[in-house]
């Protein structure tokens, strides 16, 4: 067993010699690769994925309860600031939603669309 030993070590130190970059570069990728991918943006985190969501649901919601309020309300961008959120807010409430469950974030931004 002797006589096989060297040859096999001799093997396996060659093969070891071969893959051991390519193992270095599949450590070093996997490691590197989303940290890079995240920096670069590439990557969409929940959170912000759910900020975006919200974000585009408020300005449509926002979209809808200006232009009820504007059909309802003749010279709405002639209001006070005060006059303009109870508006937005009596509006803000969506069609099938329970009374006086306005979000305040589109009553806000209903507000803001309604002053110009």
């Amino acid at each position: 067993m002797s006589a096989t030993t060297p040859g096999l070590r001799a093997r396996l130190a060659t093969r070891w010699t071969e893959t051991k970059p390519m193992l270095t570069g599949l450590i070093i990728g996997l490691v590197a690769g989303p940290i890079i991918s995240g920096f670069a943006g590439f990557q969409v985190r929940t959170s912000t994925a759910e900020a975006a969501t919200r974000s585009s649901v408020v300005e449509q919601q926002a979209a809808f309860c200006a232009e009820r309020a504007r059909a309802a309300t003749p010279g709405s961008a002639a209001l006070d600031w005060q006059a303009r959120g109870e508006l937005a807010r009596r509006f803000a409430t969506m069609p099938g939603a329970a009374a006086g469950s306005a979000d305040q974030e589109v009553a806000y931004a209903c507000a803001n669309r309604l002053s110009r």
